[in-house]
C-alpha cells in the first residue's frame, strides 16, 4: 500500500515522485523503459548536446571573422554520440540517485491500472491512496503509403533514431518544421548534410512568432537549408519522398510532424477518468475527473514541454499535501535551439489578435546590443516585446538570437509578475550584456 503511485518516470513523473518522496509520502514509481523519458534520453538532453558541438563546430570553422584561424577542423559525428550517449548516462543515473535520496521505489517494467486504486505490474497488485498519471506523448504516425515500411528498414526514422545515426548523410529531408524537425535540421547543416525541410503549413516553428519564424527561416535558407512549405507529404519510396509540390531524393528521412498524448496501453478504461480530444482533462490543480487521480505533463495536452511537467507535478503534489498552488500557463517559456535561438513567452501578435487585446509591439534589431555585436559577425537577430495599450502591461516576449534560452527567464518574470513597461524600465540590466535587448525594447515601447 502506498500514499502515492506515478505512472511514467520522464520529467512530470519523476519530479512528482521526488516531490512527494520529500514530503514524506510513501511513494511508488513505474517506467518501463529508462527514468528521464522521452526529454532526457530521446530528446530534449541528447538533442542539445549535438547541437552544441555543431555550434562549436561551426565557431571553428568561421573563426576567421573573429581573428582566429584554424585549419583542417572536421566534426567526428561518431564521437558526438559517443559524448551524447555519456551526457545522458550520466543525467539517468543522476534521477535514479534522487528517487533514492527522496524515498521513492522505482519498479521498471510496463504498469496496468486495474481499478480507481489498484495498479498491477510484472505478476504483482499495488494499492495506493493517489495516482499520478505522468505517461507522456508518442510521434504522431499518419497512414502515408509507404511510412511504416520506410521504419522498418531505417530509411525512415524518429527523433529516437536520429540521435543515434552511425553517420551523416549526405542528402536528409526533415518531414515536419516545428522544433524537433528544426533541431535536427539545424545539426546535419552544420555537419555537412545537404537539407530539405518539409512543411504543411505556410510558415516554420509552429505557433512561434510570425517575425521570429521568417527572420529563422531566412538565415537558415541562408545556411543552405532548403524549404518547402505549404507542401504535405503524399508517399515515401525508397531513397525518395514524394509530396504534392514534386519529389527529393534522401538518403535519410527524420519523420517529426508533431507528437500524441499516450493515453492508451495501461488501463486508463478502468478508472473512468474523462478525457477531452485524446487528452487527460485536467483542472488548475492537476486532478483529473476522478477523484485522487491526477495527470500531469504531454499527456494533458496543454504544453508539451518538460519545465511546463516540473511545474504540473509541483502543483499536483502540493494540492494533495494541502498547501495552496495553482498552475498557470500564462508565462510557459518555448525555446528552439538552433543557431541562433528562438525564446518566446507570452503572448504573440497573433494570439493577442484573437484574444481581441489592445495592444502595442516594437521589434528591434539584436545589433542595438554591444555585447551581441561585439560576439557576432553577422549580428542578425530580433526581440520583440508586446505590451497592453490600457495599462503598459508586457504580455508578450520573443527573440531570435544566441543566449536567448537564457535571457528568456527574465521576460516569464515580468510576465508572471503583471510587470508593465514602466516597472521594467526601473529594472538595472548588466551592461555589456545581450538581456539588455529587453530594455531596448520596453523602451522603444
Amino acid at each position: 500500500m502506498y500514499d502515492l503511485i506515478v505512472i511514467g518516470g520522464g520529467p512530470g513523473g519523476y519530479m512528482a515522485a521526488e516531490r512527494a518522496g520529500r514530503a514524506g509520502m510513501k511513494t511508488l514509481l513505474f517506467e518501463k523503459r529508462e527514468l528521464g523519458g522521452v526529454c532526457l534520453n530521446e530528446g530534449c538532453i541528447p538533442s542539445k548536446t549535438l547541437l552544441h558541438s555543431a555550434k562549436i563546430y561551426d565557431y571553428a570553422k568561421h573563426g576567421e571573422a573573429y581573428g582566429v584561424k584554424i585549419t583542417g577542423v572536421s566534426l567526428d559525428h561518431a564521437a558526438v554520440v559517443t559524448r551524447k550517449n555519456r551526457v545522458v548516462k550520466k543525467l539517468v543515473a543522476g534521477v535514479k540517485a534522487e528517487m533514492k535520496a527522496s524515498g521513492v521505489t522505482v519498479v521498471n517494467g510496463g504498469a496496468e491500472i486495474i481499478g480507481k486504486n489498484r495498479v498491477a505490474c510484472g505478476g504483482e497488485v499495488y494499492e495506493c491512496g493517489k495516482l499520478v498519471i505522468a505517461t507522456g506523448s508518442e510521434p504522431i504516425i499518419p497512414p502515408i503509403p509507404g511510412l511504416n515500411e520506410g521504419l522498418e528498414s531505417g530509411f525512415l526514422v524518429t527523433n529516437r533514431e536520429c540521435l543515434d545515426l552511425a553517420a551523416i548523410p549526405e542528402k536528409f529531408v526533415v518531414i515536419g518544421g516545428g522544433v524537433i524537425g528544426l533541431e535536427m535540421a539545424s545539426y546535419f547543416n552544420s555537419a555537412g548534410s545537404a537539407v530539405t525541410v518539409i512543411e504543411m503549413l505556410p510558415h516554420i516553428a509552429g505557433q512561434t512568432d510570425r517575425d521570429i519564424s521568417k527572420a529563422l527561416m531566412d538565415i537558415y535558407a541562408k545556411k543552405g537549408i532548403e524549404f518547402k512549405l505549404n507542401s504535405r507529404v503524399t508517399a515515401i519510396e525508397p531513397g525518395r519522398v514524394i509530396y504534392d509540390g514534386g519529389e527529393i531524393a534522401a538518403d535519410k528521412v527524420l519523420f517529426s510532424i508533431g507528437r500524441k498524448p499516450v493515453v492508451g496501453g495501461f488501463g486508463l478504461e478502468n478508472t473512468g477518468v474523462a478525457l477531452n480530444g485524446g487528452v487527460i482533462r485536467t483542472d488548475a490543480h492537476m486532478r483529473t475527473s476522478v477523484a485522487d487521480i491526477y495527470a500531469v505533463g504531454d499527456v494533458t495536452g496543454k504544453y508539451m514541454l518538460a519545465h511546463a511537467a516540473y511545474r504540473e507535478a509541483e502543483v499536483a503534489v502540493n494540492h494533495m499535501l494541502g498547501r495552496k498552488d495553482v498552475m498557470r500557463y500564462e508565462a510557459v517559456p518555448s525555446v528552439i535551439y538552433t543557431s541562433p535561438e528562438v525564446a518566446c513567452v507570452g503572448e504573440t501578435e497573433e494570439s493577442a489578435g484573437a484574444r481581441g487585446l489592445d495592444f502595442r509591439s516594437v521589434t528591434v534589431p539584436m545589433g542595438f546590443s554591444g555585447r551581441y555585436v561585439a560576439e557576432n559577425a553577422k549580428p542578425d537577430g530580433i526581440c520583440k516585446v508586446l505590451a497592453e495599450k490600457r495599462n503598459g502591461r508586457v504580455i508578450g516576449v520573443h527573440m531570435l538570437g544566441g543566449y536567448a534560452s537564457e535571457i528568456i527567464i527574465g521576460a516569464c518574470v515580468m510576465i508572471e509578475m503583471e510587470m508593465t513597461v514602466s516597472d521594467v524600465r526601473e529594472v538595472v540590466f548588466p551592461h555589456p550584456s545581450v538581456s539588455e535587448i529587453i530594455r531596448e525594447a520596453v523602451f522603444k515601447l
